[in-house]
């Protein structure tokens, strides 16, 4: 399913930045950004919908907005960083999870 998503992120990418016209040998940058995203999300073993949701917006360009690096974060971001941590550490999965993160960032 990743698989696919890629490919057609990438197919896509390559049709709206004309690419097909370009040197073969030369990567475009959405190809370059796609190979950096995948080494990051790779790199941070990401995997499911985790993986998908760092794809989509680190090929947006927001995952460093969302991430906070180069820019300080929100209180909201700093917020949500803690709320998700506690989750993780109390291995939360499926709807208490989300309950617990709904209580957590509603206080």
């Amino acid at each position: 399913m990743l698989r696919t998503l890629i490919a057609l992120v990438f197919s896509g990418a390559l049709i709206a930045t004309g690419a097909w016209a370009q040197d073969k040998d030369k990567p475009t940058a959405q190809q370059q950004k796609m190979k950096s995203c995948n080494a990051q999300a790779s790199k941070k073993d990401l995997k499911g919908d985790e993986r998908k949701a760092f794809m989509s917006d680190c090929l947006k360009g927001d995952s460093a907005k969302k991430k906070g690096e180069g820019k300080e974060l929100t209180a909201q971001q700093k917020k949500m960083k803690s709320c998700n941590a506690q989750a993780g550490k109390k291995q939360l999965k499926g709807d208490e999870r989300k309950a617990f993160m709904s209580d957590c960032l509603k206080g």
